[in-house]
């Protein structure tokens, strides 16, 4: 996958001055970005993903002479990277980033010092054994039993600050609670979390961070000193193997295989792993308790309504993460985004920058709890080396947020400058000063309020959670068609969305939830439109749109998504539309001229006054729209109309399903996947136990083996091991149900995957599609 582009240097260096210009490993000249990349500047430590938005829009993949590596900064590009382990090895994850002078490297060795692989930085073949033999203590059933110990912890810390009126939520709180959590999980024993807690960023200073020479032996020692101290404590443990935690788990595993659980990896794992579950949850949740903060409508909203805290962490997560960069080694010459890469070429992937690449996540900047992919985020990685405490590290965010918001709803952030240790990878203010008006604390008033608790959720938000939004108008635009516009109660702006896009809309109380294309602009951030057509054998959902709705009522919405993006590189475009099926053409034709991109509009109907859009189409696109009306006996002749495959046009279309038949059988000749369509049924998604078998279906990442029987889906084997996977259609039209494949025989029943997409056999539907026989197993990245 990583070789599929030529490989060349896709950027045009035209613009750079070839006489003073640098030149890197591959000969190209060094851009003016690149020249100055410096990620342990202050512009870094603030805000990654805007310190490279320059990089992921121009210059996606570039070498950095500060550094000495090639920076990837888009989202494919850092998840094919993850995906190929073998190609881009995780190896050099740990590797002190700032070479370790002459002396302090003494210091190291006088300490014995010699940290062995762990597994973030392990290859294969020995890290998925081992991956696999440590893997159950981080289930979601194991993980549940250390609910009460940190929500008893949350509630100590607040309690000893609440009615202060102001507090540092890093030094009071943030930075010692996940700490002691980290320590309970390994199984420490209370006499040493004191000690370990002086070691712990020693470690993170040396090897992500970049220690001036006259501090590097200062580092040394501490570091050392955490060595040796780790390993005094891991004796403890051995001597006590049954009581809980994860270390103690290592050594009875030890005993089972020794070979694979061995002395060396236990003390280096009983130091990362300190690490490892501090850090990185210390600095998620202030980062993201600065950013609810920052935008009080989204704080006051979750203090309403605590169901929503759940998402709010995956979008704080992915917005604002604590995880900014991890690093790869090349093993093998290779192409990243159309970049030559020569073997042994250091890596430093840029997951807070992938984590806003507005090819994945629409309008990436906003920051949106209501997100519906908001857990796609790279922040814990993604493939065989994704943060094996990543539920662990949820669990502890939601339960903070949860604290938060209801003892201090009326918390704000204090005037203040933030402040980052400086290194490539991990970020978290160094501070958080808050404030509030102690007379103001709910509990004072009501001591019922502590008593509240909102159920967490462990594992990754489904990304199911609707908003709230009121009906502003609603207007007939054609016989049979109502058009709605919906905005936001408290009048905020929604997210931005792209031609294409769809929202899911829930019919009161029915039980019913149906997708709508909007056929608004995407430019006006205040409303969303759709138009609803009245269908004649309605099976609840137009007809409660069109009888029951009406303006000032409240309605959930999910969204918006899009599973039927427009390729914004295409030569020409023919769009074609069946009756409501131009609602998301006209985006399309609308975006398509303000771009300036070659295209055409055939739109068909029965009846003219049934054709939605109709008059507004005219009037923009003039000669370009034709217009087909069956009563006035004109047909459209696709057959015609694809003749001549155009070299570089793409076919988008929606309609009935007698139509897009007609579509795909014209367009057999052209190149493959020249027609992309949306559907507005299935007839594929049934399931007849009758006619079905069972198979089996293994979850790499979770180290699970489910079997999936002939009367259930995919998708509810997988809610039934509480692996949750978000669906709203169930008849494979939304595509909110896809998995990620690794391997196996897909008998694909969907109708939103391309043939290019089913032949690559990389994701499927869970809700419909299953294993082609009973003897083809099923491998998910899950």
């Amino acid at each position: 996958m990583t070789v599929s582009a030529p490989a060349r240097c896709p950027i045009d260096h035209s613009q750079f001055t070839q006489a003073t210009a640098q030149k890197g490993p591959t000969g190209c000249p060094i851009s003016h970005g690149a020249a100055d990349f410096n990620p342990f500047g202050d512009a870094y430590q603030q805000d990654p993903p805007e310190y490279v938005r320059w990089a992921r829009e121009q210059e996606p993949v570039f070498f950095s002479p500060q550094l000495g590596y090639w920076v990837v900064t888009r989202f494919d590009d850092i998840k094919a990277i993850f995906r190929d382990n073998l190609t881009f090895s995780p190896s050099i994850a740990l590797e002190k980033i700032t070479p370790t002078g002459d002396e302090a490297n003494a210091v190291l060795a006088s300490y014995g010092f010699a940290l062995n692989r762990t597994l973030v930085n392990e290859d294969e073949p020995a890290h998925m054994p081992r991956r696999r033999a440590l893997m159950e203590p981080f289930t979601p059933e194991e993980l549940k039993h250390h609910e009460p110990m940190v929500r008893e912890l949350a509630r100590e810390y607040v309690d000893r600050f609440i009615n202060d009126g102001s507090a540092d939520l890093v030094d009071q709180m943030l930075w010692e609670v996940p700490l002691t959590v980290a320590m309970h999980f390994l199984g420490v024993p209370k006499d040493d979390m004191d000690t370990l807690r002086q070691y712990s960023i020693a470690h993170t200073v040396n090897t992500w961070g970049r220690p001036k020479p006259e501090e590097q032996v200062a580092v040394a020692h501490a570091v050392g000193n955490f060595w040796q101290y780790a390993g005094k404590v891991l004796d403890k443990m051995r001597a006590d193997p049954e009581a809980p935690g994860w270390m103690q788990y290592g050594i009875r595993k030890q005993r089972e295989m020794p070979e694979v659980v061995t002395d060396s990896y236990l003390h280096s794992m009983m130091m990362a792993g300190i690490v490892a579950a501090h850090e990185t949850t210390a600095n998620a949740t202030a980062n993201a308790m600065k950013l609810l903060l920052q935008h009080p409508k989204v704080w006051r909203e979750i203090c309403e309504d605590p169901s929503l805290i759940a998402n709010a962490v995956e979008e704080c997560l992915r917005h604002n993460g604590s995880v900014a960069a991890w690093r790869r080694l090349v093993t093998q010459d290779a192409v990243i985004g159309g970049q030559a890469i020569p073997a042994g070429s250091k890596l430093l992937i840029v997951t807070s920058s992938a984590n806003h690449d507005e090819q994945h996540f629409v309008d990436a900047d906003f920051f949106d709890i209501h997100r519906d992919n908001a857990s796609d985020h790279l922040t814990f990685g993604y493939g065989s080396h994704q943060c094996m405490g990543k539920n662990l590290a949820r669990m502890e965010m939601q339960i903070f947020l949860e604290e938060f918001t209801r003892r201090l709803p009326h918390m704000r952030l204090s005037e203040q400058e933030f402040s980052y240790v400086p290194n490539t990878s991990f970020r978290g203010p160094e501070h958080l000063w808050v404030q509030w008006d102690t007379a103001q604390n709910p509990e004072r008033k009501d001591p019922a309020v502590l008593q509240a608790q909102q159920a967490v959720r462990i594992g990754e938000s489904s990304g199911s959670v609707s908003r709230s939004m009121v009906v502003a108008s609603t207007e007939q635009i054609a016989q049979g068609v109502l058009r709605v516009r919906l905005k936001a109660p408290d009048g905020r702006d929604l997210p931005r969305w792209t031609p294409g896009s769809h929202i899911d809309l829930q019919c009161g109380d029915t039980g019913i939830s149906r997708q709508y294309s909007l056929c608004g602009s995407p430019e006006q951030t205040d409303s969303f439109e759709v138009a609803v057509l009245r269908e004649e054998h309605s099976r609840g959902g137009s007809e409660w749109m069109h009888t029951q709705l009406q303006p000032g009522m409240r309605v959930q919405m999910r969204g918006p998504r899009n599973h039927f993006k427009l390729d914004e590189s295409a030569g020409h475009l023919i769009l074609v539309a069946g009756g409501i099926g131009i609602t998301p053409i006209a985006s399309m034709a609308a975006r398509a001229k303000a771009l300036g991109i070659s295209y055409e509009i055939h739109y068909s109907g029965s009846q003219r006054a049934r054709m939605a859009l109709l008059k507004s189409l005219q009037e923009l696109h003039g000669d370009r729209l034709h217009v087909y009306v069956g009563e006035e006996g004109r047909r459209a002749d696709y057959s015609d109309l694809l003749a001549i495959a155009k070299t570089g046009a793409q076919i988008y279309a929606c309609g009935p399903q007698r139509m897009l038949q007609g579509l795909e059988q014209a367009s057999r000749h052209w190149p493959e996947d020249s027609l992309r369509v949306e559907h507005f049924s299935s007839t594929l998604g049934g399931l007849d136990p009758a006619k079905e078998h069972g198979f089996e279906v293994e979850l790499r990442e979770s180290g699970i083996t489910l079997q999936v029987r002939k009367d259930e889906t995919l998708l509810d084997a997988l809610r039934s091991a509480n692996i949750d996977v978000e669906c709203d259609c169930r008849e494979g039209l939304c595509g909110s149900c896809e998995v990620p494949v690794l391997a196996g025989d897909i008998d694909h029943r969907d109708m939103v995957l391309t043939r290019s997409e089913r032949a690559a056999c990389t994701k499927m539907m869970s809700c419909c599609s299953r294993a082609r026989t009973a003897e083809s197993k099923i491998v998910l990245a899950l």
